[in-house]
């Protein structure tokens, strides 16, 4: 069986996140959503439909016209009975929840010109109604199910040998068993991994520094370095070789982003490449204890979230100076800079540098060239296909 991702016109919801990948390439839990469909579904290699600005970054795949596909939609989590029911699926029927269609079974030849026109067509297949299951519905979510997927994705994880991990005896583990340190992994002196509550994930080759406090669920993904003292708290996920240090609640870092000093994050979701200034510091809670109103990425207008603890949601390549102050409910988008020490706007577009009086557009070629610094840090390469990316996310942010 042949595994293949459709976006739909609801990736906008998860902008400015999906501004710089596709929907599956969004982090919950442990997993990248794909990570997580592949191994539920037990298949090795994926395509997926790619907006053009994203074509060269992220690679479509290909699909065999001589077997049969299944579409999915990576916006619904991957229960055991959603996993089930997909698998009950009948070549040409598609599975549907209020009109939404969440998977489908097609046969290859057809599959393949999908993926070449890069949309499906789900109208001439047969529908299947479906119960309803969790799927994401604005970017906020992938904060508030985290706790539950960074318990669900640790159940998937096979035993590890902690042998090959570098753990201190000085170290604390409470309820060890619901902790998994992978190999090359190491845990320095006076660390509390305390997994009473739900469990701790430690990635192969991840570090986490003395004196750092932990309270599960937590994941700390592969190459991530958790900084001295931190203090991490429960529904908290630490993307591959991110460097996170202060205080951290219930927040989603994806990759290659750095809070590595103190301040507060919480309730947030933090795109790749991203790095906060020393003493930043995030509200998540009104004063007034209401709930956050978030600004649409369209639109501009703000939205009841309905949830009391909502932080920021940072698109890739955004940056703070130190000692910044976020308001609850702030959206950035790419490669944004917040210099200001007042309250910056709530939305802030796009290659923009933010200070105390002054919105001013971040140059493109000044923003590649930090890019390419950065990047590099991390032995990665700027290649052409990703500063195209990101030229067309520079044209196409609101003018003015």
């Amino acid at each position: 069986m042949q595994l293949c991702f459709f976006e739909g016109h609801q990736h906008t919801n998860f902008h400015p996140l999906t501004l710089s990948r596709p929907l599956d390439d969004l982090r919950i839990g442990i997993f990248t959503l794909a990570e997580k469909w592949k191994q539920a579904l037990q298949i090795q290699s994926f395509a997926r439909t790619v907006r053009p600005n994203l074509r060269g970054v992220f690679n479509p795949g290909t699909i065999d016209p001589q077997q049969a596909c299944l579409w999915i939609n990576p916006r619904y989590l991957p229960s055991d009975e959603l996993i089930q029911e997909v698998k009950n699926l009948n070549e040409g029927t598609c599975l549907q929840s209020d009109s939404v269609t969440i998977a489908a079974k097609v046969d290859g030849s057809t599959s393949q010109q999908w993926l070449q026109q890069g949309e499906p067509n789900f109208n001439t297949l047969l529908v299947v109604q479906s119960q309803p299951f969790h799927c994401l519905k604005h970017l906020w979510d992938l904060f508030q199910l985290n706790g539950e997927e960074i318990e669900r994705d640790f159940q998937k994880i096979p035993a590890t040998d902690q042998t090959e991990a570098t753990i201190s005896q000085n170290a604390t583990f409470e309820n060890h068993d619901q902790v998994t340190v992978e190999a090359g992994a190491q845990i320095e002196s006076k660390c509390v991994l305390d997994a009473r509550e739900g469990p701790i994930y430690i990635g192969k080759d991840a570090t986490v520094m003395a004196g750092s406090i932990l309270r599960g669920p937590i994941a700390v993904c592969e190459g991530a370095i958790v900084k001295t003292g931190a203090k991490i708290y429960s529904d908290t996920t630490i993307g591959p070789v991110c460097k996170v240090g202060g205080e951290v609640a219930n927040t989603v870092f994806h990759s290659y982003s750095n809070k590595a000093h103190h301040g507060y994050i919480g309730n947030s979701v933090v795109g790749q490449w991203c790095n906060f200034g020393a003493g930043t510091t995030v509200s998540n809670l009104k004063t007034n204890y209401s709930t956050v109103r978030v600004p649409n990425w369209e639109s501009g207008e703000e939205k009841d979230s309905n949830q009391q603890f909502v932080g920021i949601m940072m698109g890739d390549h955004s940056k703070t100076a130190i000692n910044s102050v976020i308001n609850s409910g702030t959206v950035t988008g790419v490669s944004a800079n917040i210099l200001s020490r007042d309250f910056p706007p709530k939305l802030i577009h796009s290659f923009s540098w933010v200070g105390s009086n002054v919105i001013q557009p971040y140059k493109l070629d000044k923003a590649l060239e930090t890019m390419k610094i950065m990047m590099s840090r991390r032995d990665v390469k700027l290649s052409e296909a990703y500063k195209s990316m990101m030229s067309q996310i520079f044209e196409d942010r609101p003018s003015g």
